[in-house]
This record gives structure tokens, C-alpha cells and sequence, in this order.
């Protein structure tokens, strides 16, 4: 009789399991988004997640994962992981002050970014979007091997296309960028000589007419 019991028992757990897993997520329970649930929801996710993505796996509005995500920002602020920020979306990479332990860890010392692979990612990621063409006039060689390189390396993504004849692909960074660098966002990037600064004005900086899907000195030191 016990054994019938507890079978049907497992019985009733498992299909409560399965009526909660095939729930729509407007049928699911709020949560709490505490800090730490943010914190341990960011570690698993094998991608950024965006804003919106949070409110809706937790139940709540925009505002409170937004202050969420400041409260987490400012409690890892002296730890060894940081809360990057790119546009909309977000989620956890190692600081910079432990890049030189965790890049001998993983073997990624050695892997290093040539004279000409960081000044056309330095132009990227001050004139974003950009075009290839541009990126070559700013340069004054063929940039094609470099720019397919650092797409290789997931440092730059394809943004959308140009109005431009032809409709070429516009290039901006990736969330790599900002991991590689120990950068939490584009606006921690050092500030330009005014010269350089002037020079990358004349080109890029185009707007996107098609989207894509989602789903040197200046240049900042590699961490």
C-alpha cells in the first residue's frame, strides 16, 4: 500500500513539473529578483541577456531589473567579476585586474592581436558602424583579411547595411570586445587625441538601414 502511495505520489510531483515546464511565461509566478538571483541567472546564461529577457523570466517590470542590475553593478565593483553593459543587453565577465591570471589559466596569453588587427578595431570602436571601405580609406590599405579575422574572433559582429551603393555590411563590437579589454561598457573607452579623433570623423558613423538579427596608444591595453 505504502509503495502505491508514494508511486502515485512521484506521479502527481511529476506532472506538476511538466504543467509548470509547458506554462507560458505570462502564466508563470513572479519572483523575487533579488540580487543574488540576478547574479546566479547572469553565471548560467551561455549568452548576454537582454533587459527584457530578465523582466520576463522573473515576473516584473523594466524598472526593477534595472535597479537590480545597478544594485549588482556596484556590489562586484571591487570583486573579480564585473557586470558588462552593452546597450540593452548584459552579463558577467572577469575584471581586468585578474585578466593576466585568468588568460594564463586558459592559455589565451599567447594569443595576441597584431599591429593591424587593433587599428582597425580601434577604428571600429570609435566610429561604429563602419563600413570595410571605410574602415580601408581611414587606413589607406585592404582590410579585408583583418576585418574576416576579428569577426573570426568574435571581437566585431555585423551590425546591419549601408545606404551606401551596393549595401554593404556595417561592422560595430561584440560583447568580446568589452570581456577582452575589461571594459563594462563603450564609454569606458579612452578619449581621443583631438587630431585622431578628427581624422575617424571624416568616415563611418553611418546609419543602419537593415538590421541585422540578434539572436597603438589609443587603442585600450589588452587585459
Amino acid at each position: 500500500m505504502t509503495d502505491e502511495l508514494d508511486l502515485e505520489q512521484d506521479g502527481l510531483e511529476q506532472e506538476g513539473l511538466e504543467q509548470a515546464a509547458a506554462a507560458r511565461p505570462e502564466e508563470r509566478p513572479p519572483l523575487e529578483l533579488t540580487e543574488t538571483a540576478l547574479e546566479g541567472l547572469l553565471f548560467v546564461a551561455e549568452r548576454p541577456l537582454t533587459r527584457r529577457e530578465i523582466a520576463s523570466l522573473a515576473g516584473v517590470d523594466r524598472d526593477t531589473v534595472d535597479q537590480r542590475l545597478g544594485d549588482l553593478e556596484v556590489s562586484l565593483a571591487e570583486r573579480g567579476i564585473r557586470l558588462v553593459v552593452d546597450g540593452d543587453r548584459v552579463e558577467l565577465a572577469t575584471a581586468p585586474e585578474a585578466g593576466a591570471l585568468v588568460a594564463r589559466y586558459v592559455g589565451a596569453d599567447a594569443i595576441r592581436l597584431s599591429p593591424a588587427s587593433l587599428e582597425t578595431l580601434a577604428i571600429v570602436a570609435y566610429r561604429q558602424p563602419v563600413t570595410r571601405s571605410a574602415i580601408e580609406r581611414i587606413r589607406g590599405v585592404d582590410s579585408d583579411y583583418t576585418v574576416r579575422s576579428l569577426l573570426h574572433r568574435r571581437l566585431i559582429v555585423e551590425l546591419g547595411r549601408s545606404e551606401a551603393p551596393g549595401r554593404p555590411f556595417l561592422y560595430g563590437t561584440a560583447f568580446e570586445f568589452l570581456e577582452r579589454f575589461g571594459l563594462t561598457s563603450l564609454t569606458d573607452l579612452p578619449p581621443l587625441d583631438v587630431d585622431v579623433a578628427a581624422r575617424l570623423a571624416e568616415e563611418g558613423g553611418e546609419p543602419i538601414t537593415e538590421p541585422l538579427p540578434l539572436d597603438t596608444d589609443d587603442v585600450p591595453t589588452e587585459a
